[in-house]
């Protein structure tokens, strides 16, 4: 497979590419993480070395894949219960206060919906550690959204991670793929991602009736949703599984 996998540091006339023919890419739900507008929003313009498009020569003008990470500064020895949020949250208050990053945790690697299952994810893993440390980065962490965990909503995440295949590689593709490039799975993130919402908000987001309190069973999602009919909302907290890669 010949792509060109650039970053908008480089090539930032790709940018709109990355708002487009990604629908459907994440259920609707996950797009109301508000931790994700604060990093989303910034992005193309603060972190463009970070921010990475795949564009297939022969139809220039679609991205195939993106792929999105941000430095900061972490120095605890364990990484955070609080995942994606809070890496998001971390970085832009360093940035704001000026702390020199010392990783770099990536955010999302997303393929079209119509390129997946053609290795696409591994090619863009790989062009993200490899530009990560040509910066002069030793460390990039991720915390992985395991892509099989959603048919196994009611398994807790810390069960899911220890199952493995014969050959010792994780059961999850996407643990699979960090693992084989590398990667060494470190710990559950118990609360990654947050996104609470009225019960309206959540029938528009999901199309389901959402009028019993108790976890829901949402498509797409990696747990249930706990819906409170007397309170009018309902939270997902989804776990998530932190990767570390040494370049």
């Amino acid at each position: 497979m010949t792509l060109d996998i650039v970053t908008l540091a480089d090539r930032p006339d790709l940018a709109p590419l990355l708002d487009e023919d990604f629908d459907g890419a994440w259920p609707q739900f996950m797009l109301w993480d508000p931790m994700g507008a604060v990093y989303y929003n910034t992005a193309h313009d603060l972190y463009p070395e970070f921010v990475f498009a795949a564009v297939d020569p022969a139809d220039p003008g679609r991205a195939v894949a993106r792929a999105y990470a941000v430095p900061l500064r972490w120095t605890e020895p364990e990484l955070p219960d609080g995942g994606w949020d809070r890496v998001i949250q971390r970085a832009t208050i360093q940035r704001l206060t000026g702390a020199t990053p010392n990783i770099v945790s990536a955010i999302e690697i997303c393929i079209r919906p119509d390129r997946r299952g053609s290795g696409l994810s591994g090619l863009m893993l790989t062009a993200m550690r490899e530009a990560v440390g040509k910066l002069g980065y030793d460390t990039l962490v991720a915390p992985v959204r395991p892509s099989g965990k959603h048919t196994q909503p009611d398994l807790p995440m810390t069960e899911y991670v220890t199952r493995v295949r014969p050959d010792g590689l994780p059961v999850d593709p996407w643990l699979r793929v960090h693992v084989r490039a590398g990667g060494r799975i470190e710990r559950v993130a118990p609360r990654s991602m947050a996104i609470t919402g009225t019960l309206a908000d959540w029938r528009r987001w999901t199309g389901l009736p959402f009028d019993t309190s108790g976890p829901v069973h949402v498509p797409g999602a990696l747990v249930p949703v706990l819906c409170d009919v007397a309170h009018d909302h309902a939270v997902y907290v989804e776990p998530n599984v932190w990767v570390r890669h040494r370049l």
